[in-house]
Protein backbone atom coordinates (compact mmCIF):
# COMPACT_ATOMS: atom_id res chain seq x y z
CA UNK A 1 0.00 0.00 0.00
CA UNK A 2 2.82 2.65 0.91
CA UNK A 3 5.02 1.59 -1.87
CA UNK A 4 1.26 2.64 -4.25
CA UNK A 5 1.43 6.07 -2.54
CA UNK A 6 4.65 6.69 -4.72
CA UNK A 7 3.76 5.36 -7.66
CA UNK A 8 0.65 7.54 -7.63
CA UNK A 9 2.65 10.59 -6.59
CA UNK A 10 5.26 9.76 -9.49
CA UNK A 11 2.42 9.35 -12.08
CA UNK A 12 0.67 12.46 -10.90
CA UNK A 13 3.94 14.52 -10.74
CA UNK A 14 4.53 13.27 -14.37
CA UNK A 15 1.38 14.02 -16.05
CA UNK A 16 1.38 17.60 -14.55
CA UNK A 17 4.25 18.33 -17.56
CA UNK A 18 0.88 18.20 -19.89
CA UNK A 19 -1.07 21.07 -18.76
CA UNK A 20 -1.27 23.76 -20.50
CA UNK A 21 -1.91 26.23 -18.14
CA UNK A 22 0.31 27.30 -15.59
CA UNK A 23 -2.41 27.48 -12.50
CA UNK A 24 -3.20 23.93 -13.57
CA UNK A 25 0.49 22.63 -13.60
CA UNK A 26 0.65 24.17 -10.62
CA UNK A 27 -2.27 22.79 -8.49
CA UNK A 28 -1.13 18.90 -9.66
CA UNK A 29 2.53 19.68 -9.26
CA UNK A 30 1.08 20.59 -5.19
CA UNK A 31 -1.53 17.36 -5.41
CA UNK A 32 1.40 15.02 -6.35
CA UNK A 33 3.90 16.74 -3.34
CA UNK A 34 1.20 15.96 -0.90
CA UNK A 35 1.01 12.94 -1.75
CA UNK A 36 4.84 12.30 -1.84
CA UNK A 37 4.72 13.78 1.67
CA UNK A 38 2.40 11.65 3.08
CA UNK A 39 4.76 8.37 1.52
CA UNK A 40 7.84 10.30 2.91
CA UNK A 41 6.09 9.82 6.92
CA UNK A 42 5.19 6.10 5.82
CA UNK A 43 8.80 5.33 5.70
CA UNK A 44 9.97 7.97 7.74
CA UNK A 45 11.65 9.59 4.97
CA UNK A 46 12.30 13.22 6.39
CA UNK A 47 14.26 14.26 2.92
CA UNK A 48 11.49 13.07 0.68
CA UNK A 49 9.16 15.21 3.32
CA UNK A 50 11.39 18.34 3.77
CA UNK A 51 11.96 18.49 -0.24
CA UNK A 52 7.95 18.04 -0.94
CA UNK A 53 7.04 20.84 1.77
CA UNK A 54 8.99 22.80 -0.43
CA UNK A 55 7.65 21.72 -3.64
CA UNK A 56 3.91 22.44 -2.26
CA UNK A 57 4.88 25.38 -0.25
CA UNK A 58 6.30 26.92 -3.71
CA UNK A 59 3.37 25.76 -6.06
CA UNK A 60 1.04 27.40 -3.74
CA UNK A 61 2.38 30.50 -3.23
CA UNK A 62 3.32 30.84 -6.83
CA UNK A 63 -0.68 30.37 -7.62
CA UNK A 64 -1.67 32.57 -4.66
CA UNK A 65 0.58 35.34 -6.12
CA UNK A 66 -0.70 35.25 -9.82
CA UNK A 67 -4.11 35.39 -8.08
CA UNK A 68 -3.10 38.36 -6.41
CA UNK A 69 -1.82 39.49 -9.67
CA UNK A 70 -4.26 38.91 -11.38
CA UNK A 71 -7.13 40.65 -9.00
CA UNK A 72 -5.08 43.66 -9.30
CA UNK A 73 -5.06 43.92 -12.80
CA UNK A 74 -8.09 43.53 -13.43
CA UNK A 75 -9.39 46.35 -10.67
CA UNK A 76 -6.65 48.45 -12.22
CA UNK A 77 -9.33 48.81 -15.13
Amino acid sequence: MVNSIGWIATAIFALSYFSRQPETLRRIQAAAACLWIIYGLSINALPVVIANLAVAGAALYSMARQRKADIAAVTEH
